[in-house]
């Protein structure tokens, strides 16, 4: 049986909705400047693989364990790394939060929404973001503990829906039988709100502007 507390259930995606930037080279270079200060000279090789991308060499989701791979190390003891991923989580709210997107959520949380964020950032640093936010429920990428791997699927466009989708059915909530809200800047997001009954675009990318003025969804601009 369903928790009752998830008759109500509000998804927000991370990095540039409740974020103003992006979140993971940010992390990255935190780790770097106090960890192994030696990988500077790989940072230029970041520059190498995001055009690697770009020319669609590399996928989204192996660009993600290069780049891991590189300021991190392939392999490492992920132990180690909580102290840094809550300092950096520390950083972020203080810096880099909308707070528009901090009422939105606390009025979510006041009219009895579960808050769950649903992120492609790596959950190796967005639990500690997720804790500060006050956020139980976590949907994000993993990795391979203590490798540059992932662990499954890039937690991103209809990937981020697939998982989701699994979350609600562990946590017993059959479809139909929830109110969900949903907030999210990127187009890429389309079947995560296209899985909500009130879809929201939060300060949206052009592509997401347009296509939720065509299925008449909220635009609400958060910067």
């Amino acid at each position: 049986m369903a928790d009752p507390s998830f008759s109500r259930i509000a998804i927000y995606d991370m990095d540039r909705t409740i974020t103003r930037h992006g979140t993971m080279s940010g992390f990255l270079l935190h780790v770097l400047a106090r960890r192994q200060r030696w990988r500077v000279v790989l940072v230029p090789l970041m520059g190498l693989a995001g055009l690697a991308y770009a020319v669609r060499l590399v996928d989204r989701r192996r660009l993600k364990a290069i780049n891991l791979a590189l300021l991190v190390g392939r392999r490492f003891d992920a132990t180690r790394l909580d102290a840094l991923a809550d300092s950096y989580a520390r950083r972020v709210v203080r810096r880099n939060i909308h707070a528009q997107a901090l009422a939105q959520i606390a009025m979510d949380r006041a009219a009895g929404f579960r808050i769950v964020l649903a992120t492609a950032s790596f959950r190796l640093y967005v639990d500690a973001i997720a804790k500060q936010l006050g956020i139980a429920d976590v949907i994000a990428t993993d990795n391979v503990p203590g490798r540059a791997r992932l662990a499954g699927p890039n937690c991103y466009g209809l990937d981020k829906r697939a998982l989701i989708d699994a979350w609600l059915v562990r946590e017993g909530v059959a479809p139909g039988t929830a109110e969900i809200r949903a907030y999210s800047d990127h187009v890429s997001d389309a079947p995560m709100l296209e899985l909500a009954g009130t879809p929201v675009a939060t300060t949206p990318s052009p592509k997401l502007r347009r296509l939720a003025r065509q299925r008449g969804w909220t635009i609400v601009d958060w910067k």
